[in-house]
């Protein structure tokens, strides 16, 4: 049975928190270059994390979020690409660094958790010496002994009892909850200023994903970094996100503060994900209303909005042309023709009233 988290230790907060600009991509364009053609699955998008921030980047599976995530952590495999774009992290290109750069900049600046915990921990290796490993790769100055101690305050911090006895153990002898902290303790071990969560919930049942939720929220306030959290569950998102990329086809189709998102969606896939996700408040006889069609075909993407061809709002220039974003608000904005159309009809109105 899991146990809940224990309350976070005041002497393990970090640093102050700083303002400005931790992340920022640009333009950022990868392809898979496959023996059936290039697959653009991350399409131009753009976007910037303050220090403390948590965005939420959603979509359906197969829509380049954690394409993306790996490129910003340098995990891209072959025949995937980085081929056009910036990532900068605290001012440094991300792009321009060496191997080695990246070595050290993954796990010291930038860690990730991963889906499925279970297939990133090594089953013959136990838990403490998989965190002192992780540990000691990034800081070769500290010694054995510092690096277990370091290790078991970890594993306190995320709310994992019997430390001294759990470090002993195997990664099958903890529970999918368990094996979740876990990784989230390997991640945080180094104190990284920007935490990427790659659908770390997904595997875990509802009560489960509440704890590994709040665990999160707790550890973002004491220790002031900023989280990319990579979700298809918009419920998640609404729980611990402070603004939502919403991404379609490699496209960030909307992006904003979590409650415009919510409540004055702009892009009619954002509409979509939300008729399509169950609400507690729903009556009983209403029906969650999916997104008819299938996702596109990355080999072959549609010239114009790539969500044009599910679209029951399309018309003529959805499927000709990309549409331009339009601002809705403060830090929200929306790639939809339906937008520019609504902008173009106010500017009009507002001409006739002169």
């Amino acid at each position: 049975m899991e146990q809940n988290t224990n309350t976070l230790r005041d002497d393990l907060v970090v640093e102050a928190p700083k303002d400005g600009k931790l992340l920022e991509v640009k333009d950022l364009r990868v392809s898979f270059f496959t023996p059936a053609g290039e697959v653009k699955a991350v399409g131009g998008i753009s976007y910037d994390l303050n220090y403390g921030e948590v965005m939420g980047i959603v979509g359906e599976s197969g829509s380049g979020k954690s394409v993306e995530a790996y490129s910003i952590i340098g995990l891209l495999q072959s025949p995937g690409k980085v081929i056009g774009g910036s990532i900068s992290f605290e001012g440094q290109d991300v792009l321009a660094k060496s191997k080695e750069e990246m070595t050290d900049f993954r796990g010291r600046e930038v860690a990730m958790i991963f889906q499925n915990p279970m297939t990133c921990l090594n089953p013959v290796y136990t838990v403490g010496n998989q965190l002192v490993e992780a540990l000691r790769a990034h800081d070769k100055s500290i010694s054995a002994e510092d690096a277990k101690k370091r290790a078991m305050e970890m594993m306190e911090l995320v709310g994992i009892n019997n430390v001294a006895r759990r470090m002993r153990q195997y990664p099958h002898e903890f529970s999918g909850g368990m094996r979740q902290r876990v990784m989230i303790a390997m991640g945080l071990i180094c104190h990284p200023k920007l935490l990427i969560a790659d659908e770390p919930t997904t595997a875990l049942d509802v009560t489960i994903q509440a704890q590994i939720l709040e665990l999160m929220k707790e550890l973002q306030k004491k220790t002031h970094m900023g989280i990319v959290f990579i979700t298809h569950n918009l419920g998640v998102v609404a729980e611990i996100c402070d603004k939502v990329s919403v991404m379609y086809a490699g496209k960030i189709v909307e992006q904003g503060p979590v409650n415009d998102i919510f409540y004055t969606p702009g892009h009619p896939y954002t509409v979509g994900l939300l008729c399509s996700m169950p609400r507690v408040d729903a009556d009983s006889y209403e029906r969650l209303i999916p997104i008819e069609g299938t996702p596109v075909d990355m080999l072959n993407p549609p010239e114009g909005c790539p969500f044009a061809p599910r679209c029951e709002h399309a018309m003529k220039v959805c499927l000709q042309k990309m549409p331009p974003y339009v601002e809705l608000g403060d830090g929200h904005r929306s790639a939809c023709w339906l937008r520019v159309q609504e902008q173009v009809n106010a500017k009009k109105e507002a001409g006739t009233n002169d």
